[in-house]
Order: structure tokens, then sequence, then C-alpha cells
């Protein structure tokens, strides 16, 4: 006779048929992962339990000539049938051998005491490799006592027909009767006083294998699952990590406005409520560095374990402050991608930003607003409609695969939105706070999400195009091919595009895009007037101080462009904001000059050794240090950029080793921008200093021609091909290579220069960097005019 309930300490992964994906993992994990990965115990009803109960009373029958017949297209028909299957097996009693089963394992799980346990859904076809059937059926949490475990368990095995899950059935081509239902009986953690989450061993948008996403936020994960709160974020880089190294390399501070916590018992046992989270929570990360770490070591074992990316949920007992695994199951978007073949959308023009929140999928969409306030009126979405809500639940998929695009007010990265959104092949932007406010019915809008970490909403139907790219086989070419990657946020889709590694990283895009604030407000914000002080404090809030701030967001910027390209060498250009682009930083028109040409002015090395700049400079240092001495990002290498003579490049090199960034120091190598002519005609002195040259072109050909490429008056004599130039070119490659050091260029990078590349490569150029854009086409054209 076969058996109703299997405890998880009995189960394996080869059990999926009888106890479903996230059951029998439960088991695998609790049986087979050492045991510092802790996962809380439970037992399981098997499928055919739930069989034999649709059996009991004739319930098989009425559920499928219910079904036989139903459109589930017809969201109005599909809702009111689900709505009669579900009562009708809520109110069939259990089968007396099942209740006693259920009794009998009941009392074994409270035998070393009593306490809260979830009640949550396992189908047997449920999160196999191609197919997630998350969030489908129902979650009941704290329930305590027997009667209303079985109430629950009740409950969940009627959530097998509510109206997405019917709905997915079908669009996936499972017959109904094929899926079967396990309910499973856990025992709680107690993260309604701590945290918890969601975690990914892959990153969800780009498919970046050797990261660890994890979002988390405080009380229990249904409210990050549901999408109701933006929760933090943070990347773990897998390589560094497995250095024994900290290997946090980003983190996104998110708003966390309410948590789901334990309540008096009700009725039914369903005893959870919502709260608002103390703003003083809300402005801190609800995980240290250590929890992140020991997460993502979890993850890391329970993704070798199963050999391929994986979903997990967690969370953190508030009073033993321990973390468990509470499921894992396969990913199943990003992990089914061939990689062989890149998909990449752009806007060929902008218009005015309406709403912006978490991007999800890559992609562009276009139509009209259509501002749902609630699942009754699903309906009125049409076929390439933007469907524009507070948050979405399960229930909402049948008619989000109508919408061009989702956006929504709440939910991260890892919500049921998000998921479904990847899913479906759909883009989505969630958490934008008031998209429901600021977005009007009616109106025509662009969803982008093809720029970056954040997504925007354009007003009006903009023209974009979608490049795709075959990376199967690429030629040889006769030059080491690398890229410039200023936004970090683009750094891990940038790192699939072939390449030999990052040849100019700016420092600017991180210092304007993720801090935004002059260095020096920061270190005087004592004396700064009230209100930037207040907005300097707010900016830096999950930070130490705004000094901290200021360091970490640059760690966290250049990390994550040395982690998505590891073990290639990253080189990265300390600051080169000219006086102008330093006054448009917060607290900037207090401490800048007006140039009268600042392209020529207070920058480069000159301004780091200035007196008063020095202590701006040691920020940057702090945080270079930190990348690669703590995270072990030591692939980062050092350029300084705008070095007028031999004095600065010495003066440079002798401050940078005051810092703790020693020339040679573990592995580290100092790289000079080659970009004013007396740095070509002193190569040799130069290079003494420095372990080679990234030529800027386009500052050394405006500097030999006497043009300034943004004037249109001179612009069109702007021509890197020029004789002159080529000659200082020629001269500083050719030093390079006699001495024995790395010589690339930075800007060259139109594919229709190919005869250009050409001469750099016959002069002897090492690299050429170039556009992220730009990679491929150019290098078929440098292949196609070599073999010409």
């Amino acid at each position: 006779m076969s058996r109703y309930v299997i405890p998880f300490t009995e189960l394996r992964m080869t059990d999926v048929d009888q106890v479903g994906g996230k059951n029998a993992s439960l088991g695998e994990m609790i049986s087979q992962l050492p045991a510092s990965v802790r996962v809380p115990g439970g037992f399981a009803t098997t499928a055919q339990a739930y069989r034999d109960f649709l059996a009991h009373q004739g319930l098989a029958g009425r559920i499928e000539a219910a079904l036989a017949r139903l459109d589930v297209d017809d969201v109005v028909t599909l809702a009111r049938t689900g709505a009669q299957i579900r009562q009708w097996i809520v109110d069939t009693p259990f089968p007396a051998r099942l209740e006693e089963e259920i009794h009998a394992a009941y009392d074994a799980l409270t035998a070393e005491g009593e306490g809260s346990f979830a009640v949550r859904s396992s189908a047997t076809a449920e999160d196999l490799p191609d197919a997630s059937f998350a969030g489908q059926q129902e979650t009941f949490l704290n329930i305590h006592g027997y009667e209303n475990i079985l109430h629950a368990m009740k409950e969940v095995f009627a959530s097998l027909y509510n109206d997405r899950a019917i709905a997915y059935r079908v669009h996936k081509g499972f017959t109904h009767a094929e899926v079967a239902l396990s309910a499973g009986v856990q025992r709680m953690v107690r993260s309604d006083s701590g945290a918890s989450g969601v975690m990914f061993t892959i990153d969800t948008e780009s498919g970046f294998k050797d990261v660890v996403f994890i979002t988390a936020s405080y009380g229990l994960g249904e409210t990050v699952v549901q999408g109701a709160v933006n929760p933090d974020e943070f990347y773990v880089h897998k390589p560094t990590l497995a250095l024994g190294k900290p290997a946090v390399v980003r983190r996104n501070l998110g708003s966390k406005l309410i948590k789901m916590e334990f309540a008096d018992r009700q009725v039914a046992g369903k005893s959870v409520r919502t709260v608002d989270v103390p703003e003083a929570d809300r402005n801190r990360f609800s995980l240290s560095d250590e929890d992140v770490l020991e997460l993502a070591r979890y993850a890391v074992v329970i993704e070798q374990h199963y050999g391929r990316p994986m979903d997990i949920e967690w969370g953190k007992d508030g009073e033993d402050g321990k973390l468990y695994i509470l499921q894992a199951r396969p990913e199943t978007v990003k992990s089914q991608d061939s990689g062989l073949v890149m998909e990449k959308y752009r806007l060929k023009q902008y218009g005015k930003a309406l709403a912006h929140g978490r991007a999800i999928g890559q992609k562009i969409g276009a139509g009209t607003v259509r501002v749902v306030a609630s699942a009754t009126e699903m309906n009125r979405v049409q076929a390439g409609d933007i469907l524009v809500t507070d948050m979405t639940d399960p229930n909402w998929e049948p008619v989000m695969k109508r919408a061009a695009a989702i956006v929504t007010n709440r939910g991260g990265r890892t919500c049921h939105a998000a998921i479904i959104a990847r899913e479906l092949g759909i883009p989505a932007i969630v958490g934008c706070g008031n998209a429901t406010e600021v977005l009007e019915e009616g109106e025509s809008v662009t969803v982008s999400c093809a720029e970056g970490d954040t997504g925007y909403v354009y007003r009006g139907k903009l023209d974009f195009e979608v490049v795709t790219t075959d990376m199967g086989s690429l030629p040889e070419i006769p030059v080491k091919v690398m890229m410039n990657v200023g936004n970090p946020e683009l750094a891990f889709e940038f790192a699939q595009i072939p390449n030999g590694g990052v040849g100019l990283a700016r420092l600017e895009f991180v210092i304007n895009n993720m801090i935004g604030i002059h260095p020096k407000a920061i270190l005087e914000i004592n004396q700064v007037p009230a209100s930037l002080r207040e907005e300097i404090l707010r900016r830096s809030r999950g930070y130490v101080t705004p000094k901290q701030f200021f360091i970490e967001k640059l760690v966290e910027g250049v990390a994550t462009i040395a982690a998505a390209f590891y073990p290639k060498p990253v080189i990265v250009r300390m600051s080169d904001f000219k006086s102008n682009e330093y006054r448009k930083l917060l607290g900037g028109e207090i401490y800048e000059p007006e140039e009268e040409n600042p392209m020529l002015g207070f920058r480069g090395a000159s301004r780091y050794l200035a007196q008063s700049f020095r202590d701006c400079f040691e920020l940057e240092c702090a945080a270079m240090r930190k990348v690669r001495n703590e995270l072990g990002l030591t692939n980062v290498q050092i350029m300084i950029p705008f070095v007028r003579n031999v004095e600065e490049a010495e003066g440079v090199v002798t401050l940078l080793d005051q810092h703790g960034l020693k020339r040679g120091e573990d592995e580290l190598k100092l790289i000079m921008m080659c970009e004013i002519p007396s740095n070509a005609l002193l190569a040799e002195e130069f290079l003494k200093h420095f372990d080679g040259f990234s030529i800027g072109s386009n500052d050394l050909t405006q500097l030999t021609l006497g043009l300034d490429r943004d004037s249109g008056l001179v612009a069109q004599g702007f021509d890197e091909r020029d004789p002159a130039v080529k000659a200082l070119l020629s001269m500083a490659i050719g030093a390079a290579n006699r001495l024995g050091k790395y010589v690339g260029i930075c800007g060259q990078g139109p594919s229709d220069h190919a005869d250009f590349a050409e001469w750099l490569m016959d002069e002897g150029i090492q690299t050429i960097s170039l556009n992220p854009d730009t990679v491929m086409d150019t290098w078929l054209k440098l292949a196609a005019h070599r073999k010409g």
C-alpha cells in the first residue's frame, strides 16, 4: 500500500513524482548537504494521497467536467470556474487513512516541541528546469495546532485550481489530471523578527554565472516573493568568495516600507499581519555583510550539489540569529539560454522619463497605459497594453501575457511579477513607487529595460531597434580587443561579449551616477550649509558616515566591473573630471573654479597632487586599495590621466605608494594615459615610472592639431589619421614595445576606420579598447580587412 505521508528526512530528488519538486528538494538538502546548511524539518503528503482524495466522493469527475469546456483566455469564466472547484475541494472531507497518517507525522514532528508551522504546496510537475510553477498555489504561515494544519492542507489542495495555475498548465501543455499536489508541513523559522528573502546563483537579468544575487527585507519572506516591498539587494562574486575574500561587490538599499510578522492566533490559524517598518530600520541594510557572505556560501553549495543555477528562499531567525534555507528550485529562464546569440534592444530616440524602477528583462516595450487597481479589473487589459498596477499576485498571470510591458509600484527583482515577466519574455519595471499616480490611463508610453539596472517609462511610443549578434565563432585577429566600460550596471551583460578585458573603466561614471556629491563636500560635511548637509546625509543612508558611503560606492562600482571580467585585466582610470564637470556635482559650486578652458585646466595628475585636492584623491586610493587588497580583485590595474610632465608622473606614483598602492606589489600595474604630445615625445622618460601606455586618441588628436573637437567651427578638421598624430602615435607605440611595456589605445572604435586600425596593428599596438556596442562589428571588419 502506497504511503500517504513521508518525513522530509526520507525524501530525495528521486521522489519528485511522489511529493513534487519543492518537498523533494527539501528532503534532498536535509539529508545530502553539509550540516552547516540549515534546513527546517517537516513532512509531506504524497501525490497518491492527493489523487485518492480527489477520487473520494466523485470529486475528480466533477472537476474534469467543469474544466473540459473552459476557455482559459476568458478571464471572467476562468475566475468563476476556479472558485467553484476550490469550494468543492474545501467542502470534501479527507479519507480516514490520510487523516490518520497526517496525525502520526504531526505527533512525531511536535515530539521535540510545539511551535508554529508553514503549510506549502508542491506540485508534482513543479519547478522542473524548463517550467516554474512558482507561487501558483497557496502558502499558510504561523499555523498552530493539528486541526488548523488540516484546514490549511485542504486550502493548499484547493489552490491547485486557482486561476493562474489552471491557465499556466494549459499554456505549458500539461493536462490537469497529470499534475498532482503535495502539501508540505515545515517548522517555521522566526524570520518575522529577523529577515528573509530570495537568492539566485546567477544574475537574473544578464544570466552572468559568477555572482550570487541576494534580496532581503525584514520579516517573513512573503512580502519579498509577492512584490509587496522593494528589498535590499546584494551581489557576491563566487570566484573570490571561494578564495575566502569578503566578496560583496555591490549593494542597493531598498525602501522596505512594510514587513509581515506573526500575529495572535486567528480562525484557521492563518495568523500573520503586515506592519510598517520604523524609519531607522528602513534606512539601513536588513543583513550584515557576514550574513550575506554566509548565504552566498550556502547558495554555492546548493548550486554545486544540483549542478545547475538555483532559485533559493531563505530566512534569518530573529531569536537564534541563524540563517536557514527554506526551499530551493532550479532557475528556469536565463539558465535555458544557449549564450551563442546575443539580442540587444536599443532606443533610437528618447522622451520625457515619467517613472523609473528596477529593470526586468533587458527589453523594450511600447503601448497604451492600462492602470489596473485590482485583479477584478484584469479583463480591461488588451493585447499590447502596458499593464500598470500597485503589485501583481500569481493570479494575474493569465492577463500578464497579453501585455507589452508591466510596471508596478512595489516589488524587487525576485518577486513574482519579475519572475513571470522574465518567463514570458516581457519587459517589466518593478518598485517604481508612484507609477499608478504619474502614468495616465490611455496615454502612449515606452518601457525601456535596456539601459542597466534602472528601467524607465518614457512618454510616447519611441522608435527602438533589436540587434542580434551570433557570437558562436569569431575569426582570429592579431590584436587583443578590450572594452570601454563606464556603467557598472551593464558590466555583467557586457562581459558576455568576446573580449580581452576592460581597457578603460571610468571612475567619473561611478562618482556621477552612484554618488553625485563633490568629495570635498563630504569631507567638510560639518562646514557646508545645513540644506546641503541634510541632502548628503539622505543620500548616504545605510552607511556609517558620508565618507564611508563615498568610498564604498566607488568600491562597489569598480568591484562590479572587475568581478564581471575577472580574471581578465580591468584598467581603471582615476577620476578625470574637468572643473566644469565637478561643479555639477552636489556642492561642487562651492569648491570648483570657473575656468576659461577646463579641458586644459585643473584636471588629471596635477589635480591629484594639488594640496587642495589631495584628501579627495585619498578617497579614491582607499577604494582601489579595498578592491584589490580586501576583495581580492587583483585584476584591477590603475591608470593615471593627463600627466603633463615627467615630474608629475614621478609625483603621482609616489603619492599612490604613500596610499598603499605600490607599483608591482600584488601584481599592481600602473598605466598612464598617453594623450598629450609631451607624453609621446618623452615616451621613454614617462615609461620609467609606469608599466605601459593607454593612448587616448581623442585628446592627443585635439592637442596635436590645436583644435577643440566640441567646436562645430573646427571639428571637421578632427582626424586621428592626420600624419602629425600618426607620427606621435608611432613614437609612443615604438617606445613601449622597445621597453617591453604594455601599449593599447582607447576610443578607436569606428568600424569604418579599419585601415587606421590596420596601421595601428602594423605599428605594434597590443590592444584596442572599444565601446561594447561596436566590438562585434569592428572585430569582423578588422578580420575581413586583414584577410583582404
